[in-house]
């Protein structure tokens, strides 16, 4: 059995930024935000105040997990620069995606960096209401002329897009723009983190949502589900719920696997968010939705 996790992340320094102001390092694997809540975020053993892509790779190895994509925002900061290093140097086991604010007043000119000088071609746009770009700017159509104007540069390219649009309820869960965005570029694939990150209790919101965003190119990482549904335990039968309905919904070839790690490993271990939701699937579907998706997506 082959493994990518289609939903990581890794900082050389704690940048955060979100609803709560800024989030910095305190040591101990801890983060502050600027109201003074302290998180977790880096379980132990594998840092103080960083999480590099060392740390990461290792987490794989002990686990025979083969590859990783690396979708930074808002919450841990963008650092386009050090994912970028991460992905030239272990370019065979890691992909990455570049991110910006595009409210930025020299927004083009990042972009153009990003295009021409770092050469990425994913671009991850977190835009939820907590850690994401909505969560320090009004609330705003993912469909704007704006927004649609950066990917038309990015689909020009040959590229793809990934957003997080938070959960169901919020001012970022636009499902409806992101079926206009890939109606609009059907050539360039799409993917929702989280499977549109639902919450106890939303079921009809995830049915709705998916309904919904059910295009060719439009695909759902299922990265931090067990999270989402929070107080539930191990195995978390909400969010295995949820799964096996999208997996009748949107098929098994349109789902990848994912961890959220490492602030997601504070609270569970790595075999077991790489284990709960496997025996929802057949052998085949496994190798699709654990493998295949992402290699095909975001590596090939």
């Amino acid at each position: 059995m082959h493994y990518i996790d289609a939903h990581a992340h890794v900082f050389s320094q704690l940048s955060g930024f979100g609803a709560d102001g800024e989030l910095r390092a305190i040591g101990g694997g801890k983060a502050r935000w600027a109201t003074g809540a302290v998180i977790d975020l880096i379980p132990q053993g594998l840092g103080d105040t960083t999480f590099t892509a060392e740390s990461l790779l290792s987490l794989m190895d002990e686990h025979d997990v083969e590859k990783a994509v690396l979708l930074q925002g808002g919450f841990l900061g963008f650092e386009n620069d050090y994912v970028h290093e991460c992905i030239t140097r272990y370019s065979k086991r890691l992909a990455g995606a570049a991110t910006f604010d595009p409210f930025c007043r020299n927004a083009q000119k990042i972009l153009d960096n990003l295009l021409d000088i770092l050469h990425f071609s994913i671009f991850k746009f977190e835009m939820s209401v907590g850690c994401g770009i909505m969560g320090n700017h009004e609330t705003f159509p993912l469909d704007s002329p704006m927004m649609m104007g950066f990917y038309t540069r990015i689909a020009q390219r040959g590229g793809m897009l990934v957003f997080d649009i938070g959960s169901p309820g919020d001012g970022s869960s636009q499902c409806e723009a992101i079926r206009n965005i890939a109606s609009t570029f059907p050539a360039m694939n799409i993917v929702v983190c989280h499977l549109m990150s639902p919450r106890l209790g939303q079921f009809s919101q995830l049915q709705a949502g998916l309904e919904m965003m059910k295009k060719d190119n439009v695909y759902f990482d299922l990265a931090a589900l067990h999270w989402k549904v929070r107080p539930e335990k191990y195995p978390f039968p909400t969010a295995r719920e949820y799964v096996g309905f999208a997996k009748e919904l949107v098929g098994c070839d349109h789902l990848m696997w994912g961890t959220d790690a490492p602030s997601t490993l504070c609270h569970e271990s790595y075999a077991h968010l790489l284990g709960y939701l496997k025996d929802l699937f057949t052998d085949k579907e496994q190798e699709q939705v654990f493998f295949e998706n992402a290699q095909r997506l975001y590596f090939s």
